[in-house]
């Protein structure tokens, strides 16, 4: 599925939202300038799970070097359709999540639950020697967030029904529901040892945001009823 948009206005300008856009926008255009850098760079910023482990065994890695790529590794991404997945989806349910959290909330937020969705891939997969790339983690903490924020919401969406597309307007709650399922069953499957079956898609990086956003959605929602009674 597809989203195309949702039913739920924005009523402040989603500056914290444009700004990771942006960011990972420009982070593509310089990887493409890297040529054949390009392997290089990526092992070094995306964050490979077993020189995470092994780097919290020893003493030559400072704590910045170790845990750096962790964020640096959700501005980075594997091609247009990567980027331009995360970036749709960012993009029609982070205004309304950076618009009830506030912007400076917000930004910290995606960053929270980014460092959850990657490091819930490495809990999973901790031999792994593939570097995880991409903005999927925190976009996926936004998604249960949303999902919490606003339940009642609707979203129009394209789906694939055989060799044709049919637009429907969904309940969110049904949308964000079925997407995580997916996510959990791809998540499921690659435990079982056999990743050519999953794509070498970093599943329990989604899995791992979404809980992360779902639950902070939970707590920031208890805190502001609080401040309002």
């Amino acid at each position: 599925m597809i989203p195309l948009r949702d039913a739920i206005p924005s009523h402040s300008f989603p500056a914290a939202t444009v700004l990771f856009i942006g960011l990972n926008v420009l982070a593509f255009f310089y990887e493409l300038s890297l040529g054949q850098m390009l392997d290089v760079f990526i092992m070094r910023y995306g964050a490979v799970p077993l020189r995470f482990i092994l780097s919290g065994q020893t003493e030559q890695v400072s704590t910045v070097e170790r845990f750096l790529p962790l964020f640096t590794s959700m501005f980075l991404h594997g091609g247009w359709l990567h980027l331009g997945g995360n970036m749709l989806y960012l993009w029609i349910f982070g205004d309304n999540v950076e618009d009830r959290l506030g912007h400076i909330r917000f930004l910290l937020f995606y960053l929270a639950c980014g460092l959850a969705a990657a490091l819930t891939q490495i809990y999973v997969h901790p031999t792994s020697k593939i570097p995880m790339v991409g903005a999927s983690g925190a976009v996926a903490g936004v998604l249960g967030a949303y999902l919490v924020l606003f339940p009642h919401s609707r979203v129009l969406a394209l789906i694939p029904i055989i060799f044709f597309f049919q637009v429907v307007e969904l309940p969110a709650f049904l949308f964000l529901v079925f997407w995580f399922l997916m996510q959990f069953l791809n998540g499921a499957v690659s435990i079982t040892g056999a990743p050519y079956m999953t794509g070498g898609v970093a599943w329990w990086a989604h899995i791992g945001g979404f809980a992360s956003g779902v639950a902070l959605g939970f707590l920031l929602q208890k805190r502001k009823r609080q401040l309002w009674t």
